[in-house]
């Protein structure tokens, strides 16, 4: 069996090889080819949230605003609900990380501006506060 030497370039960098030549007649038997492998089936994609009807803040109420992009987990509070400064609200997911969104202040939680399930941006209205 002789050995050949080839020069191979991957990603900008060369390396020099060493390939064995194998003979079909009276050398060993070549490798019998490689199956291909079968695609798992695709997940059916997620629905994704319906959109929220958006509602801005009014005399004496303020909004709480996703401090960045991300995705609604959950929401822990309920529309009506009374809340303390530190309750938590809801949670944003980002970066692989779940985020308490509380609040900032005593209040109502007037309306959800998300849903769970919703992808949102930074800055973006979360909730009203009242």
């Amino acid at each position: 069996m002789s050995m050949k030497k080839f020069n191979v370039t991957v990603n900008g960098t060369t390396y020099e090889v060493e390939v064995e030549e194998v003979k079909g007649a009276g050398g060993a038997a070549p490798a019998p080819a490689p199956k291909a492998a079968v695609p798992a089936p695709a997940a059916a994609p997620k629905a994704a949230a319906a959109p929220v009807a958006k509602v801005a803040a009014g005399a004496g109420e303020h909004s709480i605003d996703a401090p960045m992009p991300g995705k609604i987990v959950k929401l822990v509070a309920s529309e009506g609900a009374a809340v303390k400064a530190g309750d938590v609200l809801l949670i944003l997911e980002a970066m692989k990380m779940q985020n308490e969104i509380t609040a900032d202040a005593d209040g109502t939680v007037k309306k959800f501006n998300v849903a769970a399930g919703q992808s949102v941006k930074a800055h973006e209205s979360l909730l009203i506060l009242g």
